[in-house]
């Protein structure tokens, strides 16, 4: 029986990536206070200079505190309401009224707050709380640096909550940033980054369309079939001739994953190596339009695997079949190539599938 997918962050060693129930995520509400007041607990103090306030270079400079992902996308949020509102110098931001507008608790806002200070854009004052080092104007040009890993748990959350069913057809940034707890230039790269992936279209006007995903048994089946007849055609057609250099790069991926890499590859890792492999081969024939499939493919396959139960036992196999295929084109011998190539796919096909 085919089951929905988890998407998982991949981890530094590697994930164990579980296939599971589905799990909603439940959307946060946007309150309508506004971000001002006086008399905020006070969070650390920090020292100021002899005006009382430091400057934006030299708060630049500062270390930030070790974060959660959620912290740096509520330090974007807080920034774009100071941006928007155009706060002055010296604006006190009262951390209850964050809370509401957040719709998150006193202790993530304090943490986004203390972000914002090593970035110069408030500063803390003993017994006053967090004020503006700088008028919310001056800040049109500032970007957060960003967290890549809180990016990408974004990312799959979003991925995995559509792949479920939580996210409609059609979505809003606005709808997407109070879900998530992001800014809109965050939700925004991933929207374009899915978009990449032909995964998302922009509407004309306003909003975003998802494009349907293979996230039932049938989409694989269908996927793996489309493969068996593009990919072996492609070693057939006439003037095909690999790239020997990428050929030799993909035999060193796949020696060294059997030396002990399939055990510490990341399972995003594990996936590129098979993609690469099999679209270096694709592009031998010089065809635009088969090549462009086979990405479309594996673009849209990679949000699935990267949330499915990752089975390393099987890569060994996986990987001298990988090798026997480039010892094949190697070779020139293209015709048994070809023969083998369908067979290796049909074998990937009866394992993710079954034998239907």
């Amino acid at each position: 029986m085919y089951s929905p997918v988890v998407l998982r962050s991949p981890g530094p060693a590697g994930p164990d990536i579980d296939m599971s129930s589905k799990s909603k995520a439940t959307p946060s509400r946007r309150s309508r206070s506004s971000v001002s007041g006086q008399n905020a607990k006070p969070a650390t103090p920090a020292k100021a200079g002899r005006s009382g306030r430091s400057s934006l270079s030299a708060r630049a400079g500062r270390p930030t505190p070790s974060v959660s992902p959620l912290i740096p996308a509520l330090a974007s949020r807080i920034l774009e309401t100071i941006r928007r509102e155009a706060y002055p110098v010296g604006h006190r931001l009262k951390e209850l009224e964050l809370c509401a507008l957040l719709s998150v608790s006193r202790s993530p806002v304090r943490k986004a707050l203390q972000l914002l200070e090593g970035s110069g854009v408030v500063q803390s004052i003993p017994n006053k709380g967090f004020q503006l080092a700088r008028a919310g104007s001056d800040f049109e040009g500032l970007v957060l640096p960003v967290d890549p890993g809180a990016e990408e748990q974004a990312y799959l959350r979003m991925a995995n909550d559509r792949i479920s069913g939580h996210l409609p057809d059609e979505v809003a940034e606005a709808d997407l940033m109070d879900r998530y707890g992001l800014s809109r230039l965050a939700v925004q790269r991933i929207l374009h980054r899915m978009s990449r992936e032909h995964m998302v279209d922009r509407k004309p006007g306003r909003g975003w369309i998802f494009r349907p995903l293979m996230n039932d048994a049938e989409s694989h089946r269908e996927s793996y079939r489309f493969r068996m007849i593009i990919e072996p055609a492609a070693l057939m057609e006439p003037g095909y001739r690999v790239d020997m250099d990428e050929l030799e790069k993909c035999r060193r991926e796949q020696e060294e994953l059997l030396q002990g890499g399939i055990e510490r590859a990341t399972h995003e890792q594990l996936y590129q190596a098979g993609v690469h492999l099999h679209e270096t081969i694709v592009a031998g024939a010089r065809n635009r339009f088969l090549l462009d499939s086979l990405r479309t493919i594996n673009q849209q396959r990679r949000v699935v695997e990267y949330g499915t139960r990752l089975d390393r036992s099987r890569l060994h196999g996986q990987c001298e079949e990988h090798l026997r295929l480039i010892d094949l084109l190697a070779r020139g011998e293209r015709m048994e190539a070809a023969h083998f190539l369908r067979e290796h796919l049909n074998g990937a096909r009866i394992t993710k599938v079954g034998n239907e």
